[in-house]
């Protein structure tokens, strides 16, 4: 007998699982890239043109990777869950 068609049902149920969990750690991840974007850590949001007053362009630089943290957790949490789903398809 065909066990593919319960393999599949288990990882459909452990990637939606881990769906869930990643979704709900991102609750956990906002509010420390909004703590490191602040005026007293990294100040991202000090437009100032001259580099003593303002920021400088590596910093700039860290606070746009700061930015792309969530997102990236994101498509993480995506890839993980598809790629276990079509691991099944595949095996």
């Amino acid at each position: 007998m065909n066990k593919k068609g319960q393999t599949l049902g288990i990882a459909v149920m452990v990637a939606i699982t881990l769906f869930l969990v990643g979704m709900l750690s991102i609750n956990y991840i906002k509010p420390v890239v909004t703590i490191a974007r602040d005026s007293s850590h990294l100040d991202c949001s000090n437009s100032a043109a001259d580099f003593p007053v303002g920021i400088s362009d590596g910093t700039k630089l860290l606070c746009l990777t700061v930015d792309l943290v969530v997102p990236y957790f994101i498509i993480l949490v995506f890839s993980i869950s598809g790629g276990i789903i079509t691991s099944r398809f595949l095996i």
